[in-house]
Order: structure tokens, then C-alpha cells, then sequence
């Protein structure tokens, strides 16, 4: 059995090289992100601003991103994810170079919603994403994990580089010089995804079926026979789960370097933390794309929800730094694996044909969640002098994802025996 399903596996090495290369442009992408992350403080202290600007211009970045990623994906789907990838670096480079020279809000915002968000990281995040499922049919949720590791990549390398170079040159040159290292990277690396991925041949991905059906044994039963009926339902509730995830993964995320400061830490102690977070989060993704082949999908969010639940916590208390960097790493092994796996999802029970956008408003909402818990972290710690009421709000978000995602993992209890499945599966395409 194991010869055949590889004899008619899609799966080919040369899909392996559009994840690694996909990859590097996702870190490139998010890497942009984490300028504004890194140099919140210096930019509010040179521009006079409150924490609550530069906290909305990273929201705008992820809701760009968001939007972008419904947008580049259909454009990707028509055109190439290649072309969309081109996109992408000019964008990059061009939001880069704004952002860096700019001497207002308003230029700030445009560069991070428009050219970093919509047409830069929304070119490349959910295009590559879509484009990695259709090279894998065995494989897809490690595939995946590779590619979106490319934003854990990106926070372990990048926020102490960054920092450091803030230090020497001032923020607005690193950001500039970060643009011309977009372009440096992308565009070349855009050219492997010019060769078209494979077309499916194996029995067990029809091409025509309205549900793919990826989720073992008896749940892919019960879930086409609960699912099939209410797609649209599950798609919201998909993207409200999504929406609370994110909310409470993002307040760590943009504010952990920040709260440091405040508690009398250095910058570049603030930096090691958030890049340990990050290098947690690589591990975990990768984890969690070998556990979703094997568990499912919706499994494995839901261990990952209660881990994010339990791991953001720590942070309402702790305030020592042995703690703060123990908590950071316990965080990035609890959520890294999240948002990717929501695509995973998506591919496990929605048609082939909707797959591309379906992902795309899921994470849209994703980033219109991680865009919310920037802003309200900043907006909180503004209105309270703290952060810890904005990680405690964080956590009660989580905890109403927690809820959509144990209700949708109860509903796939398997109702049927084994040797109904086929005749199921036949009945539902």
C-alpha cells in the first residue's frame, strides 16, 4: 500500500525547492514587519508620538496583509504565484524606503498598510502558502509548516540585527537598507516558481469532488456528513476562531520588546527575548506540521490554543528576566504552528476549486486579528500604564477561540465504521 500511494503521489523534489524558496521570501516579507516592532520606541521618542502610532501602523501591515492575501491569491491563481512574488519585492522595497524617509503619520500608515501589507507581504504570505498545497498530497502540513516558518525565521534573526543596527545608523537607514535587501532576495528567488505544480492523479484527491476529504479514518467520514451541509458556516467560524488566535498571538508578539523596557531591561535584553519567542516558534511550527499529517488538522489548533492560553499568562505575572525569557520561549513553542495550520484546514475540508480564497479570508482574518492585538496592546498600556491588563485581555480572547475550536473538534467524532468511509466519501463528491 505504502509503494502504491507513493507511485501515485504527486509529490516530487522539486517541490521541496519551491518550499525552501518560498520560505526565504516569507522571512523576507516578515522581516519588514519587525522594523516597526523593533524601533517602536526610538521612532515614538523622535516623532513625539504616543506607543498607540507605531502600534497602529503594524496593525495596518497585518490588515494589509490580510486584504493583500485575498487579493494576490486570486491574482496569484490566474497569473502565477511568481508574478505575484514580484510584485511583492517591489513593494517591499518601495514600503521600506517610504517608511524610512517619512516625516508624518500619515506616510507611515500608507507605507505599512499599502505597499508593506496589501501589496507586499498579501503578495506573498497566502500565494506561497496556496501554491506549496498543490505540490503535496502526503506531506502537505509539514510543506506548509517550512513555508510559514519563514515569520519564525524572520523574529529569531532579525529583531537583534535590527536593534543593533538602530543603534549604529538610526532607524530610518535600516529601514531603507531593509527595502534594497527585499529586492536583493525575492526577485531572483521568484523565478523557481514559474514551473507549474503537478496535477494531482491519486485516488484520494479527486480533482472534481466539492470536499477533499484528507482527515483520517473515520472523522473524514463525519465530517463530510456534518460539514458538506453548512460550508459557509464553517468557513466563519474558521475565521472568528482565527480572529481570537491572533488577537491574543499578537500581544506578545508586537509588545514583549517594549514591556521589557519598561521593566527596567535593556533594548537588546527586550530583542533576545522576542527572538527567543520567535526561535520557539520555528520548533513548534515545524512540530506542529508533522502532528497535523498525522492527527488532523483542527487537532492539532486545538492543542496549540490551550498551550497559547496557558503560555500568554505567564506574562500577567512574571517580570523577572530569567522568567520573561523562560516565558518567551514557553509562548513561541505554544503558538508557532497556529496560523499555517488554519490553511492546513482549510485544504483538509473545503473543494480544490475554493481552497485559494477560502485561505485567503481566513487569514485575512488572521491578520485583521493580529492588526486588533498590536493596536489594543498599545492603546491599553496607554490608557493603563501597563501591560499586563492588555496580556490578561489577550488570554480572554484566546479562551473564545478556544471555545469555537472545541466545538468543531467535537463535531468530527467519528460516527461511522471503516468500512462505510468509501461509500461516504463516493456520496459526498
Amino acid at each position: 500500500m505504502a509503494d502504491k500511494a507513493a507511485e501515485t503521489s504527486i509529490e516530487r523534489p522539486y517541490g521541496w525547492l519551491v518550499v525552501i524558496a518560498s520560505m526565504a521570501m516569507v522571512s523576507m516579507a516578515f522581516g519588514a514587519m519587525y522594523l516597526i516592532v523593533v524601533g517602536m520606541v526610538p521612532v515614538s521618542q523622535e516623532m513625539g508620538w504616543p506607543r498607540s502610532v507605531p502600534s497602529l501602523a503594524n496593525g495596518l501591515n497585518w490588515a494589509g496583509a490580510g486584504i493583500g492575501g485575498v487579493l494576490m491569491g486570486w491574482f496569484a491563481d490566474r497569473y502565477g504565484a511568481g508574478r505575484s512574488a514580484i510584485i511583492g519585492a517591489l513593494s517591499l522595497a518601495a514600503g521600506c524606503v517610504l517608511a524610512g524617509s517619512m516625516q508624518g503619520e500619515w506616510s507611515l500608515y500608507a507605507s505599512h498598510l499599502l505597499l508593506l501589507g496589501i501589496f507586499g507581504k498579501g503578495a506573498l504570505m497566502v500565494p506561497l502558502l496556496s501554491n506549496a498545497t498543490r505540490w503535496f498530497d502526503r506531506n502537505r502540513g509539514f510543506a506548509l509548516a517550512v513555508v510559514g516558518s519563514g515569520q519564525s525565521i524572520a523574529g529569531m534573526l532579525l529583531p537583534p540585527l535590527f536593534r543593533y543596527a538602530m543603534d549604529e545608523a538610526g532607524w530610518r537607514s535600516v529601514m531603507i537598507g531593509y527595502g534594497i535587501a527585499c529586492l536583493a532576495v525575492i526577485l531572483p528567488l521568484s523565478l523557481l516558481l514559474r514551473r507549474p505544480a503537478p496535477v494531482s492523479v491519486s485516488a484520494s484527491e479527486p480533482q472534481a469532488t466539492p470536499l477533499p476529504i484528507t482527515l483520517p479514518g473515520d472523522d473524514a467520514v463525519a465530517f463530510v456528513r456534518r460539514a458538506v451541509p453548512s460550508l459557509h458556516l464553517l468557513h466563519a467560524l474558521l475565521c472568528l476562531a482565527i480572529i481570537g488566535c491572533c488577537v491574543a498571538m499578537a500581544m506578545p508578539i508586537v509588545h514583549l520588546m517594549s514591556h521589557a523596557i519598561d521593566l527596567g531591561f535593556s533594548a537588546a535584553r527586550g530583542a533576545e527575548m522576542l527572538s527567543l519567542l520567535l526561535a520557539g516558534g520555528f520548533v513548534s511550527r515545524l512540530g506542529f506540521g508533522l502532528l497535523a499529517d498525522r492527527i488532523g488538522g483542527l487537532r492539532t489548533i486545538l492543542i496549540g490554543s490551550i498551550g497559547q492560553a496557558a503560555t500568554l499568562s505567564l506574562f500577567v505575572w512574571v517580570d523577572g528576566l530569567t522568567g520573561l525569557y523562560l516565558s518567551a520561549l514557553a509562548f513561541g513553542l505554544a503558538f508557532g504552528g497556529l496560523v499555517t495550520t488554519y490553511s492546513l484546514v482549510a485544504r483538509e475540508v473545503f473543494p480544490l476549486g475554493e481552497v485559494g480564497w477560502r485561505i485567503g479570508v481566513i487569514l485575512l482574518c488572521g491578520t485583521l486579528g493580529m492588526a486588533g492585538g498590536g493596536y489594543l496592546g498599545g492603546l491599553v498600556f496607554d490608557l493603563a500604564g501597563s501591560y499586563r491588563i492588555a496580556f490578561l485581555t489577550g488570554v480572554g480572547f484566546n479562551l473564545v477561540n478556544l471555545v469555537i475550536v472545541l466545538g468543531l473538534v467535537f463535531r468530527m467524532r467519528p460516527a461511522m465504521s471503516g468500512k462505510a468511509v468509501s461509500g461516504a466519501v463516493e456520496r459526498a463528491s
